[in-house]
């Protein structure tokens, strides 16, 4: 979907640039954003494979079973019921540490991972559990502690102090996290399987 939703941009715009005689403007802008996108991959790589790597020597230094053993008993009010030692635990802790880091990239397949052991204790795959859709807002709206790509763009764009963000940045993550928690956890006491997709489910387990 996305793929063609860019191609509809890139088509629209060479329609545009002919319709109005600036063709030639637009491809240069074409082939500018380009190389423009190149550098500023290459930039954020950097980061990336800094904290990226950071991380993984922090999981195979043991550092994720110290992290799990301090914060066991948020893990129990935000997953209640889910092992603080697990597989899912483990790879949702990986996952807030690089969020907390401003690494989204980086959180993604510990992300993925969350939720693959995640849906293994899954009594109905077709639906999410209540331990998924706390995970998926959580991974939403991450609290950062430190916003590495934030700060790297704004370095690469010529900002003298690239860290002055972060009261802004640790105040709206938080505060987010917080609403869609709750809104999370409230929705989830108000709403109730409707009777026929309970009989639906109970045929497909039969």
């Amino acid at each position: 979907m996305l793929n063609g939703l860019w191609a509809a941009l890139m088509l629209l715009a060479l329609a545009a640039g002919a319709v109005n005689g600036r063709l030639p403007e637009v491809t240069a802008a074409l082939l500018q954003g380009g190389g423009a996108a190149i550098t500023l991959a290459l930039t954020l790589g950097g980061a990336m494979c800094l904290w990226g790597g950071l991380l993984r020597v922090a999981e195979k230094g043991g550092l994720t079973q110290m992290i799990s053993r301090l914060l066991a008993p948020l893990m129990r009010l935000l997953f209640p019921g889910l092992s603080p030692t697990g597989p899912a635990c483990r790879a949702i802790l990986m996952n807030m540490a690089a969020n907390f880091l401003g690494l989204g990239n980086a959180a993604t397949p510990f992300g993925l991972k969350a939720m693959e052991e995640l849906q293994k204790d899954n009594p109905h795959p077709d639906s999410a559990t209540r331990h998924m859709v706390t995970f998926v807002v959580l991974n939403t709206a991450s609290i950062q502690l430190l916003p590495t790509t934030v700060a790297t763009l704004r370095l690469q764009y010529g900002s003298a102090q690239p860290l002055d963000i972060l009261p802004a940045v640790w105040m709206s993550s938080l505060l987010t996290a917080c609403i869609g928690l709750t809104a999370a956890r409230v929705y989830a006491s108000l709403w109730r399987p409707r009777p026929y997709l309970l009989h639906r489910r109970k045929r497909a387990e039969g």
